[in-house]
């Protein structure tokens, strides 16, 4: 099965860290606190954008689940400034979770729903703002990349209802955490990805909703995708 074969993917040795610095963007957006991502896991996300661009890649970027707007920022400042980059998110409380997440998402959201969920680097959990959507645009644009100089459009709302793609994707970063949104990506992107476009898949590792959902999709597509050692799943289509 898939799912044998992408576990196997977490037991591969790993490349050596990088021996140069990371690149600027990735310390500014965790000083910040505006992700919940690992230096190694946002250098990465550049890097596979630099990929894109360096190898011309054709179509537009996507990420779906941007939180607080750290990875995202981190994929604006690696990208070229005329490439379209579409961010899909609620911008709010994530939808809750259904039996196939699993007891991990459901003892994930009860947390949520209490109140009690850790922000990053002691902030308020981003779900629990009210006027997220707007502190996202602002942290664009102190950060360097607004929104509407970059080509980046931030789209508000539930993927199933907004996520729509009718054009060449040349790279996704799937960060949506739940089986329904996960899946709801994968079937909207995946048949749009360019030849050697990049599926990054955030949750697989640590979300079991993610994980079926990626494994149920890819059961009979593995022949047509490059598996590749990084901080998270990369994808690459052959």
């Amino acid at each position: 099965m898939l799912k044998r074969l992408f576990n196997g993917w977490f037991n591969r040795p790993r490349p050596a860290p990088c021996s140069s610095p990371w690149p600027p963007i990735v310390s500014s957006v965790r000083a910040a606190s505006l992700t919940y991502l690992e230096e190694a896991a946002l250098n990465d996300l550049f890097e596979q954008v630099r990929t894109v661009e360096r190898e011309g890649i054709e179509g537009i970027l996507i990420e779906a689940g941007c939180a607080a707007g750290g990875s995202a920022i981190v994929i604006a400042t690696a990208k070229d400034k005329q490439r379209p980059f579409y961010v899909y998110d609620l911008f709010g409380m994530p939808p809750p979770v259904t039996e196939d997440d699993g007891l991990d998402g459901e003892r994930r959201y009860q947390v949520l729903q209490s109140g009690q969920s850790d922000g990053i680097g002691g902030k308020q959990y981003y779900g629990y703002v009210e006027n997220l959507f707007e502190q996202v645009i602002a942290s664009f644009e102190r950060l360097g990349v607004p929104v509407e100089a970059n080509h980046v459009h931030l789209v508000k709302g539930l993927l199933q209802e907004r996520l729509w793609v009718q054009e060449p994707v040349a790279l996704a970063h799937i960060d949506c955490d739940r089986y329904e949104s996960v899946k709801t990506t994968l079937h909207r992107i995946e048949p749009y990805l360019s030849a050697r476009g990049i599926l990054v898949i955030d949750d697989y590792a640590s979300h079991s909703g993610c994980r079926k959902a990626v494994d149920e999709y890819f059961g009979d597509k593995k022949d047509r995708y490059e598996v590749v050692v990084k901080a998270r799943l990369h994808l690459i289509r052959k």
